[in-house]
């Protein structure tokens, strides 16, 4: 089928992520951002038939490729649902494991009729579950100047934001947003040629990057569900975060070291007041990215970084 194999793309940083869950025969682990599920196989193969894989996907094309894929595996279990949930998904569930993949999948990317890729015209989706939401035509057409301005600025750095905003806006009313070209024609009409030629990569990239995330709302609820996974984990169990872009990791980061020192006290206070204990230590000193050889192999590794928390 080619939804199947369209899936079953290269997992990123793949030996990191194994190898930092320690993984157990008969463990349970979640794998919340399943995709292609090249990292559930993995996982799969190594904890046996008496394990157990929670894989959890937003996209019904995904849960149906993973489970035509990996569905042999008695211990897979495929869940329709956001990882932002996992309390919710795997109610009353102690984990061994977790692992979360941010980001949009090379399925996606790869698919012009999603609308999430600047390079292909198609009609402006970009939800990762499509059988909910508002498409990211819609949110053009129905948010103000001044809240795509500042999407724009908040979930990917774009210093022409306010431009690009103004641009969109006025583009709208002469008539509707409705495909990929519609929303580069703007990112062009706004950002100055003599900049653009000078970028390095595609103008609209950090355009199409911001309306992907606040249509599919991936930022504002993640510091709350990496502490739910936190909290699901047993003690010893391992979380790993792969992260994308500097605004997600700074997310992951920041939530991780408040697990480690969740301390609220004045930092020249003798003795500490506030009772908050850690619940997880940070491995691998805080960061780890991919080497270069994988980098030669798979592109999209380039600008992964690798997170890993160990619950106490």
């Amino acid at each position: 089928m080619e939804n199947e194999k369209s899936f079953s793309h290269i997992p990123v940083m793949l030996d990191a992520v194994i190898d930092a869950l320690q993984l157990t025969v008969g463990g349970v682990y979640a794998d919340g951002t399943l995709g292609g599920g090249g990292h559930s196989e993995q996982i799969l193969q190594r904890i046996g038939d008496s394990g157990k894989v929670y894989g959890i996907d937003r996209d019904t094309q995904a849960i149906e490729a993973a489970t035509k894929r990996l569905g042999f595996y008695p211990g897979f279990k495929a869940i329709h649902g956001n990882f932002h949930n996992i309390k919710t998904l795997l109610q009353g569930i102690e984990l061994n494991g977790g692992l979360l993949d941010l980001g949009v999948s090379s399925y996606q990317l790869d698919t012009p009729q999603r609308g999430f890729s600047y390079h292909e015209n198609a009609l402006l989706d970009m939800r990762m579950d499509t059988s909910q939401g508002m498409t990211a035509s819609q949110w053009l057409m129905q948010t103000d100047e001044r809240s795509i301005a500042q999407a724009l600025y908040d979930y990917a750095d774009e210093r022409w934001g306010a431009r690009i905003a103004k641009i969109i806006v006025e583009l709208r009313e002469e008539s509707p947003f409705e495909t990929t070209a519609d929303l580069v024609r703007a990112v062009d009409k706004a950002i100055p040629k003599a900049i653009r030629q000078k970028d390095s990569g595609h103008p609209a990239r950090r355009t199409f990057q911001a309306v992907r995330i606040a249509v599919n709302n991936e930022l504002n609820p993640l510091a709350q569900s990496l502490e739910d996974w936190a909290e699901m984990l047993v003690a010893g169990g391992r979380l790993c975060v792969i992260s994308f872009h500097s605004i997600e990791d700074r997310i992951v980061k920041k939530t991780f070291n408040t697990l480690r020192n969740p301390c609220i006290c004045h930092p020249k206070a003798p003795i500490c007041t506030c009772g908050l204990k850690p619940t997880a230590k940070v491995l691998f000193g805080g960061a780890v990215k991919p080497d270069s050889l994988e980098i030669q192999h798979n592109s999209r590794a380039r600008s992964a970084i690798l997170r890993v928390i160990e619950k106490l």
